[in-house]
């Protein structure tokens, strides 16, 4: 009998030690005693404006995605051309790798983990009906060697079961951005009547994958690139609103791979009517961010451009704490 009690008044405290609450002291609702993060924290708007922002050459207009890589940022076209361009920080092309044996449909979005770079092919804001979607798996070392080795991971939503076309930028299965964790690739579509996106999963092994629908979030626009630092739980989005006004959303402090489960942050760019489609970090503090040009004479003349922001005010104290 005596064990059972031991056991009860043991039991006891360490069940109530947990307290649940927003557990980020920038919010508006955060409660000190919090232990457990409820993914709940509210958050004041903010507007950021870059520090500085770049013209890009116009070989790359229309510049997609983006990554940090072997201390050069690499973006991509995304129509017809074929060629990774490798740039400095303030956007000049230092190197150029060419993908010979594949074929630029819709290259959307460009991702990695630490042994791959990939290629997102699938853009399908046309007609919502692409049977070919795919995501393209290329070695680094053998990228870098300028002989890259590619497989094909090709997969289709387990939720689309209407494949008839639709009218041009309808769809709610269009994607521009994806992440890379471990053994799984997670899209985030383009949702572009409701402006949420859609998490999807789907195994990174080349083949015919169904992707699962894993959840929805209300964005309040259109996401068009995503990057991703594991080891501490945060992702970062970049996209725009349906009347072009650029904005990054921020993920973390997040349970496992249940990227909802944690912090949900918006925040404004001080940039009008660009078209953000890159997004890339190499320590989650300092961003680049690249648009397409975007021209409709005489009203808008933007040119493609890199942007540099450092979020530190925001993300230095999350990000120096201690993780598991």
């Amino acid at each position: 009998m005596n064990k059972y009690f031991f056991f009860f008044l043991f039991y006891i405290p360490t069940s109530y030690s947990q307290i649940s609450g927003c557990t980020d002291s920038f919010s508006k609702n955060y409660n000190p005693n919090a232990t457990v993060n409820d993914g709940n924290c509210l958050y004041k708007t903010i507007n950021i404006k870059p520090e500085y922002s770049k013209l890009l050459n116009d070989s790359i207009k229309e510049t997609s995605g983006l990554i940090y890589f072997d201390h050069l940022l690499w973006t991509h076209n995304d129509d017809h051309d074929k060629t990774i361009y490798g740039l400095d920080s303030l956007g000049k092309i230092i190197k150029k790798i060419i993908l010979k044996n594949i074929i630029n449909h819709d290259w959307e979005e460009i991702s990695q983990d630490s042994s791959h770079i990939y290629i997102g092919d699938f853009g399908n804001n046309y007609a919502g009906n692409r049977t070919d979607l795919k995501i393209q798996k290329i070695q680094k070392e053998t990228f870098l060697k300028g002989d890259p080795i590619i497989e094909t991971i090709s997969f289709a939503y387990s939720d689309q079961t209407d494949l008839s076309p639709k009218k041009a930028n309808t769809t709610d299965f269009d994607c521009e951005a994806f992440i890379v964790a471990k053994d799984s690739i997670y899209l985030f579509t383009k949702k572009w009547k409701s402006s949420k996106t859609s998490i999807y999963s789907l195994p990174n092994i080349p083949g015919n994958h169904i992707a699962q629908l894993k959840g929805t979030l209300d964005t309040a626009g259109l996401i068009t690139g995503a990057t991703y630092i594991e080891s501490k739980k945060l992702i970062a989005l970049c996209g725009y609103s349906t009347k072009g006004r650029p904005f990054l959303y921020l993920l973390y402090d997040f349970k496992n791979h249940d990227f909802l489960s944690g912090n949900k942050r918006r925040i404004n760019l001080k940039l009008s009517f660009h078209q953000i489609e890159g997004i890339a970090t190499n320590d989650g503090l300092h961003y680049y961010l690249t648009n397409e040009a975007l021209i409709r004479k005489p009203f808008l003349n933007i040119r493609q451009q890199i942007h540099y922001l450092d979020l530190s005010i925001i993300l230095n104290p999350y990000l120096h704490k201690q993780f598991p």
